[in-house]
């Protein structure tokens, strides 16, 4: 047998909604699930290679927003997020990190630099490295732009539309880089901030909102256009850091509404963007729960399609209760190729 196939013997798992196990078995091959999810421990075949998780297992947790020039990836990792969209760093930082030790970092999606207008934001912003932002001067300008974030990797390219902070795009220049993006099948993301800047994004065809809006009520109009047209990326926590403040009471508002109208919302924090803790935010989850969404929603907004990345798993089982479910799921793991704590053996 291949010796990068393993089997997880757990007590219970999550695989979406509506599917949950008791006992059960996943197949892994090279760290990642080699199956479409768990099975009855009684399909593990004879003499195979098994380890016991005395928890809960599920799908490889994902933080939609993060800058990993600003964090230590081990630490998210360590803190069980399993994947991880990088929202704009210079492409030095992307290199040193797909050069280290893939066994102790999260997987990583990238979009290159932001690309911002002539002395926009976050040119002026001391976090803002060199080489993490590229100004954009014109349509043509536009397409060069986005060909050297795809040629450096980039698997999206993100956008910033700050309207408090100083100029953004006039709108022929915005459709074009969305144009050129989409030419090269990458969706854009966008930075909204200050008046207006959302219906900008959304005219203009952008794909995925980097941040719940919290500068100003989305009308509900817009919302539902949002709603249809775009994915929104959470981060309410960074609207307080656990405190009731006006900012996150608008983004909640607006991410009501626009999960009222069937938007997608997915999950992410902002790492690197003031006190955030590494790894699953208990605050973040407790955000969205505070919109309406049940645990299983919240599940269902911290994982992705994709290629498949390793899973995660709760030592001692996940809590669904709504009122202790951040808090156990704060206790994550990724389930790494040797993990302390498991026992490995034949089945028995």
């Amino acid at each position: 047998m291949d010796i990068a196939e393993e089997w997880l013997l757990a007590d219970s798992a999550w695989w979406g909604a509506g599917r949950r196990f008791g006992r059960c078995a996943l197949r892994l091959r090279d760290g990642v699930p080699a199956a479409a999810g768990p099975v009855a421990p009684g399909a593990v075949p004879a003499g195979a290679r098994v380890r016991y998780l005395g928890g809960t297992v599920l799908p490889g947790l994902r933080d939609a927003h993060v800058h990993c020039g600003l964090v230590d990836l081990r630490e998210v990792r360590a803190g069980g997020i399993a994947e991880v969209h990088d929202l704009g760093s210079a492409h030095e930082v992307l290199e040193a990190h797909r050069r280290a030790d893939p066994a102790t970092l999260p997987r990583m999606r990238v979009v290159g630099a932001f690309l911002t207008a002539p002395g926009g934001y976050p040119g002026d912003r001391s976090w803002a490295a060199p080489g993490s932002f590229r100004e954009v001067r014109s349509p043509l300008d536009a397409e060069a732009a986005v060909g050297e974030q795809r040629q450096a990797g980039a698997q999206a390219i993100k956008v910033a539309l700050n309207s408090d902070a100083g100029p953004v795009f006039p709108a022929a220049v915005l459709v074009a880089i969305v144009a050129a993006a989409h030419a090269a099948g990458l969706d854009v993301v966008a930075h909204v901030e200050g008046r207006a800047t959302t219906r900008l994004a959304c005219e203009s065809g952008v794909d995925r909102l980097a941040h719940t809006p919290w500068t100003e009520r989305v009308d509900d109009a817009l919302v539902a256009d949002l709603a249809r047209s775009t994915v929104w990326v959470s981060t309410l926590d960074i609207h307080g850091y656990g405190a009731d403040t006006r900012q996150l009471r608008t983004a909640t508002g607006n991410l009501r509404r626009f999960l009222e109208h069937g938007g997608v919302v997915h999950y992410g924090t902002d790492l690197g963007n003031g006190p955030l803790p590494p790894g699953v935010n208990p605050r973040e989850v407790a955000a969205l729960l505070a919109t309406g969404l049940s645990p299983d929603d919240v599940l269902t907004a911290m994982i992705g399609p994709g290629e498949p990345v390793p899973p995660c798993w709760v030592p001692g089982g996940l809590d669904r209760e709504p009122g202790r479910f951040a808090g156990s799921l704060a206790l994550a793991q990724v389930v790494d190729t040797v993990t302390h704590g498991l026992a490995t053996g034949p089945l028995r």
